[in-house]
């Protein structure tokens, strides 16, 4: 498909398949996201793949209570609209999916969080050209536990940046209205 058709087909997917994505498909979707552009071409992603559903569970629960603790101190957080389903110990950040990728980099890189935003919005391009499902799940990135960030493979001098859950969509979701774009000024 083309690149304005892959634009306007990529949806935000919560719901998936109860279907295992290869590996080697993973990897192809990590190659084609390592193409992103990044300041001074210093590519400073490095990925996590995760497909134990236990792990996820303990990551999914990790975040939820670290997420309800900074809202305690910090009621006003743009998060608080989420504080009934993160109360909810049923309620999975990760939406059951088969596969966490995680997209990391080095905290001192300056420009690391918009160098792994660009890949990973390669990723999901990457993704949806194949026939998967991405989202975006920011909900999953809260992990303090040095223990929990040691078995994923988290340096402690990473920062995560971006959290996608990858997999066979059940559907893909109607496009949300969009907005049009808002130019604040052309200087010609």
């Amino acid at each position: 498909m083309d690149f304005r058709e892959l634009v306007k087909v990529r949806r935000a997917v919560r719901n998936f398949e109860d279907r295992v994505v290869p590996m080697s498909l993973v990897k192809d979707i990590i190659t084609d996201s390592c193409e992103a552009p990044s300041g001074s071409n210093r590519q400073p992603w490095s990925f996590i793949v995760i497909t134990n559903k236990n792990v996820m569970k303990s990551i999914s629960d990790e975040s939820k209570k670290n997420i309800l603790k900074e809202m305690e101190h910090n009621p006003s957080t743009s998060l608080s609209g989420y504080k009934a389903i993160l109360k909810d110990p049923g309620f999975n950040v990760f939406y059951n999916a088969p596969c966490l990728v995680y997209i990391a980099g080095p905290k001192e890189v300056r420009s690391v969080a918009v160098d792994c935003a660009l890949a990973a919005s390669y990723f999901m391009l990457s993704a949806a050209d194949r026939g998967l499902g991405t989202c975006w799940v920011d909900l999953g990135s809260a992990i303090t536990d040095p223990a929990l960030r040691t078995e994923i493979g988290l340096p402690e001098d990473h920062v995560i940046v971006g959290t996608i859950i990858l997999g066979y969509p059940v559907e893909i979701p109607e496009k949300p209205p969009r907005n049009e774009p808002n130019i604040l000024k052309i200087v010609p």
